[in-house]
């Protein structure tokens, strides 16, 4: 019982982390109907901007976040300004999306490569080695501050939707926006605010990123796979299903250690999403826009 009730606690742990991950590649989804391939990539650079904050500056990561929200709000709304807008909307440009976005984060990777070269980077903090004790297990304290973050980012987020007008406009366009043409919204500027948004979130990922695992160019592959598996499972634009698949697939990582050799765990998220895929294609918690 011990055993398990630890597995558990590190299951919520890992989810949380999850969540964070997934948060810009539903929300972009969820308004402009496109899947950013370019979000690994994201998460990958923002990791590289935390470790070059700490390295150079001394700056640690958490304390980091509100300059790395920014810097990649701006940065998501570049990209949205010079390269997204002209592509066409609905199915006519999906693929384009695709390749467009996919070609994004090359271009990102092998930049990083020619600054950085492959090395892998790590960011040692003061308190990288501490840990918290509970149910008998030994857990890193960074890995709760990490849940905690993602908690607060998911409580932000939600309020963002539903309780300011900026919320609702997107809301409202990711359910018809021909309608909010009509009744006067700006779809444009909504489409561009998201996307920064939905960037300045896979950058808040990076930098959660970098103090739990060491970071080479390369990295962001695995996380944009697993981003796409939880909002697969939580419903397509479901800000809370999102969290809810999180926990899914963390637990089912976790508990998989029981059924699978320890190498084998990174395919459970996989096989899930097949079977997610086959028998209840809305996700789990259904189909929902932005609740």
């Amino acid at each position: 019982m011990g055993e398990v009730a630890v597995l558990a606690v590190s299951a919520v742990l890992l989810a949380g982390f999850y969540a964070a991950m997934a948060y810009g590649l539903g929300l972009i989804y969820g308004v402009l109907r496109i899947v950013n391939l370019a979000h690994g990539g994201i998460i990958m650079a923002s990791a590289y901007v935390t470790w070059q904050l700490f390295d150079r500056f001394a700056v640690d990561p958490f304390a980091a976040i509100p300059v790395v929200l920014m810097l990649f709000f701006v940065l998501g709304m570049g990209i949205y300004r010079g390269l997204v807008r002209f592509l066409p909307r609905g199915p006519a440009g999906a693929v384009q999306s695709l390749l467009l976005l996919f070609g994004v984060w090359l271009v990102i990777r092998n930049v990083v490569y020619l600054l950085f070269t492959g090395n892998e980077q790590v960011i040692h903090t003061a308190y990288a080695t501490s840990s918290v004790r509970i149910l008998g297990g030994s857990f890193s304290a960074t890995r709760f501050a990490v849940f905690g973050v993602a908690v607060i980012a998911l409580i932000a987020l939600h309020l963002l939707l539903t309780r300011t007008y900026l919320g609702k406009a997107i809301r409202a366009v990711a359910q018809n926006p021909d309608s909010c043409t009509l009744a006067g919204i700006n779809v444009e500027r909504v489409y561009l605010l998201t996307f920064g948004l939905g960037t300045a979130l896979a950058g808040l990922a990076g930098v959660l990123a970098s103090t739990l695992f060491a970071i080479n160019p390369s990295f962001g592959a695995g996380e944009l796979l697993k981003s796409f598996v939880i909002i697969v499972l939580g419903g397509l634009g479901s800000i809370l299903g999102i969290a809810l698949g999180a926990l899914v697939l963390a637990f089912a990582e976790v508990f998989a250690v029981y059924a699978v050799p320890p190498y084998l765990t990174t395919a459970v998220g996989f096989v899930l999403l097949v079977v997610v895929l086959v028998l209840r294609p809305g996700g789990l918690f259904g189909q929902r826009v932005l609740r």
